[in-house]
């Protein structure tokens, strides 16, 4: 199972356009809001998304929960949950929904980790990065879930893909 996640465009409905060129065949394309595009717009025919705290279009849910194959997606933008300073509502919420991997945004910040044997994974804003990691640029998410276990590879719009920012978890771990 492979997925492409981005969140926190800003406005921005060409880079995503621009991600769904470069990759073409992912078992699902997840936006996880503040696109501040109408939920009408063409470009979300393709991806999946959520309402963020910068959309004020009404026909994005606030929450997703989505089969990909044999997993469970569990998305939300993360501005109802607190995310700026913990993710334990997220996760309760995702496990609530019975998701292997829980999907989020609103910081800016790209993150992956394991909580309660879910993978929980923020692509950082593809427009307006923050943290450590915004001097690289834009950032998005490719998670890949395979028997090798739990995959996150970031990418920057300009860049593609960084093998130094991959993180692995095997299946199982907390």
């Amino acid at each position: 199972m492979k997925i492409l996640v981005a969140s926190d465009t800003h406005g921005d409905a060409l880079v995503l356009q621009e991600l769904l060129t470069e990759y073409p065949h992912m078992d699902g394309y997840f936006y996880c809001g503040d696109s501040e595009l109408r939920a009408s717009d063409p470009v979300f025919d393709t991806w999946r998304a959520v309402q963020g705290n910068m959309d004020f279009d009404p026909g994005f849910p606030m929450t997703l929960t989505v089969p990909v194959g044999a997993h469970t997606a569990f998305m939300a933008h993360g501005h109802k949950y607190a995310v700026g300073w913990r993710r334990d509502e997220l996760v309760a919420a995702g496990v609530a929904a019975g998701a292997d991997i829980i999907l989020y945004g609103h910081t800016h910040v790209a993150l992956a980790e394991v909580h309660q044997n879910v993978l929980v994974v923020n692509p950082g804003s593809i427009s307006q990065p923050r943290g450590d990691l915004a001097p690289l640029g834009g950032m998005y998410a490719v998670v890949t879930v395979d028997d090798d276990g739990r995959r996150v590879e970031y990418g920057t719009r300009t860049r593609g893909l960084i093998p130094k920012l991959t993180r692995t978890f095997p299946v199982g771990s907390e």
